[in-house]
């Protein structure tokens, strides 16, 4: 092998993060045009190959990181040499890779769909696209507490950019109020760091796991209280109840495109509450093991208890979709909150599944509501769409997936958590909630099917277009659909992987050697202040 391609791979880890950076310089270097006098212009053209290009290279970078985490290869990438935890490390293990893979993949046909027009109707698209991917990207190669937090912003300005896409009155209001939260959730996030770093003297996540297992009960205290800190910064992230209500209205009034790449970023939210609360103040964290069990799981239950109760009670197909995304997040914190193996990794496959059926539900209503004339996708009667029979059977299989009715993998990833429940003492609560859960969410669908394609206006009032006809834009749809069958067909293989990532987060001793190698003292136990910091090279401190 090359000396140039060991190079290359060696810094596999970085790509996802840089690529976008670089992609999102060079459209905004060849400048906008003008937004929508440009559409179908030779500018537009050219942003659309570089963007669409730079992502599916992405994808390509994130399935070859998969492809050596899959094998049980946890890479660590030091940014300037510098070793940690005294510098900045980015960290691929199998949990990453498997969220970097779906970023990728799921950006992949939301941008395609994107091209078929929405990216014209605003400026900048693209760009903000690309810095969005980086800020996802970022967050979940991160090896560190407050780079997260870097990251978060990132992909957090780029979204409000994203989400006043094409402007509005509706749009403006949900985007005012989403910037207003999560600034606040930017200062309680920073405040939460504030008490770890004081407490830790790191915040490094393989040092900081090593590190809050040795507090003494008084430490653990305050640590529990940067705990929940954090949990309400990530639970607004991920639309834990009662944190979720800014969700609804701010994903219903974005664009297809736009609301179907958001579907990721609520995982987010969902990865770092894995990370911190579930490995960093897990099970080895001694005192302040487990900090927030008693919190999570009940939070989770309710969330998906309102998230389907305001599915059942949405007016409109964009804002039923929101409250089932709603729905999905509670059901994949619910296992995340039973802490245990078996329960993670049926979190993990759920959250696969879930992502990507609700991104294409997103597209999917776009493409119903640009065949309704006025009525859109508000649910009442309104002209037949050009196409009942495609989009019909396209919303069946969302909705049957979303529902979770067999075989298809909404199915199967609740009947992995349903058992990974079963030997717990919640087991009761997580049955009832997740299976009424289902049963209540295929009838609000079938609802808004029966009013979408049978309750529909005499046909002399009907006034088809067929805007949503698009091949580019139901291809895209139909290929995050077929994803979603994937995902059963391919189960069993995903499942042994999730296993796996459950198994390699528990480990935190092989963890922390592969982040922090030799130049850290994992053993003496910390008393705070600067005597526990090396420099690289130098001896143990006295």
């Amino acid at each position: 092998m090359s000396l140039a391609h060991m190079s290359f791979w060696s810094h596999l880890p970085v790509l996802p993060v840089l690529l976008p950076l670089f992609t999102a310089a060079a459209l905004l270097l060849m400048g906008d045009g003008g937004g929508q006098a440009s559409h179908g212009g030779t500018l537009l053209r050219r942003r659309r190959m570089l963007s669409l290009g730079s992502v599916a290279l992405g994808a390509v970078l994130a399935w070859g990181l998969l492809a050596q985490a899959a094998q049980g290869q946890l890479t660590v990438y030091p940014l300037g040499g510098w070793p940690a935890p005294y510098g900045i490390v980015l960290v691929v293990d199998r949990l990453s890779a498997l969220m970097l893979a779906l970023t990728w993949t799921i950006a992949l046909p939301v941008l395609w769909y994107a091209t078929g027009g929405w990216d014209a109707h605003g400026r900048y698209f693209h760009a903000m696209f690309q810095f969005q991917l980086m800020g996802l990207s970022g967050a979940f190669v991160t090896g560190d507490l407050f780079n997260l937090f870097v990251f978060f912003e990132v992909l957090l300005i780029a979204s409000y950019v994203l989400m006043i896409h094409g402007q509005g009155r509706e749009r403006m209001r949900a985007g005012l109020h989403y910037v207003v939260l999560n600034l606040v959730a930017s200062a309680l996030f920073l405040i939460g760091l504030a008490l770890v770093y004081a407490l830790t003297g790191t915040l490094n996540m393989a040092d900081l796991a090593l590190r809050v297992a040795r507090l003494d009960a008084e430490q653990a205290t305050l640590l529990k209280s940067a705990a929940m800190v954090l949990l309400v910064v990530f639970g607004l992230k991920a639309a834990i109840a009662p944190l979720y209500l800014w969700l609804p209205a701010t994903y219903a009034a974005s664009s297809a495109p736009v609301a179907a790449l958001f579907a990721i970023m609520t995982k987010v939210g969902v990865y770092s509450i894995i990370r911190v609360h579930g490995v960093i103040l897990g099970e080895q964290a001694g005192h302040a093991a487990l900090a927030v069990q008693a919190w999570l799981l009940p939070a989770a239950l309710a969330t998906t208890a309102l998230g389907v109760l305001g599915a059942l009670a949405a007016h409109s197909l964009a804002r039923l979709v929101a409250y089932l995304t709603v729905a999905s997040v509670g059901t994949i914190l619910a296992a995340v909150g039973l802490f245990t193996p078996a329960a993670l990794s049926a979190a993990l496959y759920y959250l696969l599944h879930s992502t990507v059926v609700v991104a294409a539900l997103f597209l999917l209503v776009e493409l119903v509501a640009s065949q309704r004339g006025p009525a859109a996708d508000r649910l009442q009667p309104a002209a037949p769409v050009a196409q009942p029979v495609l989009l019909g059977l396209m919303l069946l299989l969302g909705a049957a997936s979303a529902a979770g009715l067999p075989p298809l993998p909404g199915f199967l990833g609740k009947l992995m958590v349903l058992q990974s429940a079963a030997q717990t003492p919640a087991h009761a609560w997580v049955w009832a909630v997740v299976l009424g859960a289902g049963l209540l969410s295929l009838v609000g669908l079938a609802r808004a099917g029966v009013i979408l394609f049978w309750n529909v206006l005499p046909d002399d009032h009907a006034t088809h277009s067929h805007a949503g006809g698009s091949l580019r834009l139901t291809g895209a749809t139909l290929g995050l659909l077929a994803l979603s069958l994937v995902l059963a067909i391919a189960a069993a293989p995903i499942k042994r992987y999730t296993d796996a990532t459950a198994a390699q987060l528990a480990d935190q001793g092989a963890y922390a050697r592969a982040v922090l190698g030799g130049t850290h003292d994992t053993t003496r136990p910390y008393r705070g202040g600067e005597g526990d910091i090396r420099l690289p090279g130098q001896g143990a401190a006295p």
